[in-house]
């Protein structure tokens, strides 16, 4: 899969598959390609080269139907400022046909959920950022998705936020959903994934779970920051 904006090459040619209700990583630093990969996932950039699917199913063929299967959680805040946090939700499931009766009540336990029912009626900007990126997460799973896109979902958290987004993915992952998480935080790769690939300049370095990651290329102890350094000379996060 390749992904060119004009003569810039953003992905340059990776191949992974994700399995039904593995947590699965993108892991690299900043400008490594993991957003575009993402953006190509769900559909909202096309893929320049090879062949993408979701479910079986082609993206650019059968982008409609691979949306309504997406819950994505984007890395910058883009909730709309002129409603509440209550209609934040509300709004954002009738792109999926969700009657108004059954849209409040997911809306309403959703809030209940990440711990934001109190503040249904706020304005965004009386959110912290903790409680913005659990409202983004809440309206990931408004039409209860199949598979869910998390891109660097705990980045610029206070690290009891970030436990707190790091629980709800535990959880979803019990519960059956499919989850692709991007991240450049090693801890958070560790703890969470049961398989990723390490992602450098659009290309894919290394793949596996991340004890055979260690394991294979630091025998003697390490962690997956430590793997990215042997392999590529630098520190993941510059």
């Amino acid at each position: 899969m390749v992904k060119r904006y004009g003569d810039f090459t953003a992905v340059a040619g990776i191949d992974f598959q994700i399995k039904t209700g593995e947590v699965f990583g993108l892991l690299g630093p900043n400008g490594a390609g993991k957003t575009t990969t993402v953006r190509m996932l769900c559909c909202t950039a096309p893929v320049t080269q090879g062949e993408l699917l979701v479910r079986g199913m082609n993206v650019s063929a059968n982008p409609r139907v691979i949306k309504s299967l997406l819950g994505v959680c984007p890395q910058d805040f883009n909730l709309d400022p002129d409603f509440s946090v209550l209609d934040n939700l509300l709004v954002y499931s009738r792109y999926f046909s969700i009657p108004k009766e059954e849209a409040l009540r997911r809306a309403n336990a959703l809030l209940e959920q990440f711990a934001i029912s109190s503040k249904a009626k706020n304005d965004i900007e009386e959110l912290s950022g903790g409680q913005r990126r659990r409202l983004l997460l809440s309206r990931a799973l408004i039409n209860n998705p199949k598979i869910l896109l998390l891109d660097e979902p705990t980045t610029g958290l206070d690290p009891q936020s970030r436990h707190k987004i790091w629980e709800e993915v535990q959880r979803l992952k019990a519960e059956g959903t499919t989850i692709l998480l991007t991240t450049h935080y090693m801890e958070e790769a560790q703890l969470l994934c049961d398989r990723l690939v390490v992602i450098d300049a659009g290309k894919i370095i290394v793949q596996g779970s991340p004890s055979e990651l260690i394991e294979k290329h630091l025998p003697g102890g390490g962690t997956l920051e430590d793997v990215f350094i042997k392999l590529t000379g630098r520190q993941l996060r510059e």
